[in-house]
């Protein structure tokens, strides 16, 4: 990639289920395209793939995997879309996507498994430029309409994931945001940081984890 073409952002929003991660994604998706940036929203599991085909029947809890198989097939949906992020990010394109390897990592070890096993196959997939962390209390994440209707939406998992992702949280490009507030507050918050990291990003390198 030319040092004079301007790549795009890859921005990730991670945190606990129900805190608005895929609502604020679009939203942010939809107020950088109006400014003229290019974007696209992503997000994992990408459940249309043959991989994510699996992961969707055992997250709906009509499949059984052990919890090292599901942790890997997460894993590989993630590796399936890494060239296709490449090229969009080096086009120009800033990708804002919900959930990513720090997900996996999280919630694999909150049921047990080595937080150093579970980040292994991770290595060598796209490090994002920014991770939001989207915090909700237990009270507010059981009063969002749907929470308990997937495998994971357990109020005591959900309390050691998010202890996970403190854990991996690194402080030169993370944020934490308490998402306990409307999603218009929420998106004006969250907006000011990703415009800024749009910017920052567009003639630096893309790096890898971890």
């Amino acid at each position: 990639m030319s040092i004079l073409q301007k790549r795009g952002a890859l921005i990730v929003l991670e945190g606990c289920d129900r805190a608005g991660k895929t609502t604020q994604c679009k939203k942010l998706v939809e107020l950088l395209k109006s400014e003229g940036h290019k974007a696209k929203f992503m997000n994992f599991p990408d459940r249309t793939t043959q991989c994510g085909a699996l992961i969707n029947s055992y997250l709906t809890n009509k499949d059984n995997f052990t919890d090292e198989g599901i942790h890997l097939l997460f894993t590989l949906n993630r590796w399936e879309a890494k060239k296709q992020m490449e090229q969009l990010l080096n086009s120009g394109t800033s990708l804002i996507v919900d959930r990513y390897s720090y997900s996996g990592v999280a919630f694999s070890s909150a049921k047990g498994l080595d937080m150093e096993w579970c980040r292994a196959p991770e290595k060598g997939l796209l490090r994002p430029d920014l991770v939001i962390l989207l915090t909700l209390t237990p009270e507010a994440m059981s009063k969002r309409g749907g929470f308990g209707d997937e495998r994971y939406e357990v109020p005591e998992l959900q309390k050691r994931v998010m202890e996970k992702f403190l854990q991996l949280k690194d402080d030169k490009y993370w944020k934490v945001v308490d998402a306990d507030k409307t999603p218009e507050d929420l998106s004006y918050d969250l907006y000011k940081s990703v415009i800024d990291t749009v910017h920052k990003s567009a003639l630096s390198k893309l790096s890898t984890l971890w």
